[in-house]
């Protein structure tokens, strides 16, 4: 079981600059995001991968190109990132003047999915992945890829609220012998 599976943050949106929750709404990469995305291609140059896959929100998908994905990617709707409802565009500090103590993870998204919508979209990207011969490339956005992450390695998807992860970002999930691991997570490539 020496599959690897490398996950990749899109990079910087100008929502994700100002701390905004971005689920569906298709905004584009900044500046600086485009540049993040051509450094995660170089860091990625040399590695062959027997799967790309990105979401088809344009953030992540640009990612992918700008990396030199683009021509071999697939895209995946169960990759894209969490529908919050009721809370999109909003800040975390907006929100809580509403709800004090809310997070995504603990407090719920009026209108939106759930932890486990996005852990069952989760779940079939897995078994999609795990059905592979060879090592998979994956792009999409922060919380997808923490459900992602913590179903890897058989937590809860509420678990995805431990893995920390930024934009334009490196993660490895993989195997140590037979049980799977997270073998890297939120190396960074660029600002």
């Amino acid at each position: 079981m020496a599959q690897e599976v490398v996950l990749v943050r899109h990079g910087q949106t100008e929502w994700n600059r100002t701390l905004q929750h971005t689920g569906r709404t298709d905004v584009p990469l900044t500046e600086l995001g485009r540049r993040q995305g051509e450094a995660v291609g170089a860091s990625l140059r040399g590695r062959e991968f027997a799967l790309v896959l990105t979401s088809p929100l344009q953030r992540a998908a640009e990612t992918c190109r700008l990396a030199g994905f683009g021509d071999v990617a697939e895209t995946r709707d169960d990759l894209m990132e969490w529908d919050y409802g009721d809370y999109e565009g909003r800040t975390t500090a907006e929100i809580r003047q509403e709800v004090p103590g809310w997070t995504v993870f603990g407090g719920g998204v009026p209108n939106g999915e759930t932890a486990e919508q996005v852990g069952e979209r989760a779940d079939r990207v897995i078994a999609e992945v795990r059905g592979v011969d060879g090592d998979v490339l994956i792009f999409a956005h922060g919380h997808q890829l923490r459900i992602l992450a913590a179903r890897w390695i058989g937590l809860e998807p509420l678990a995805g609220r431990l893995f920390a992860l930024d934009a334009a970002t490196l993660s490895t999930l993989g195997y140590e012998r037979e049980t799977a691991v997270i073998r890297a997570w939120n190396l960074r490539v660029l600002g």
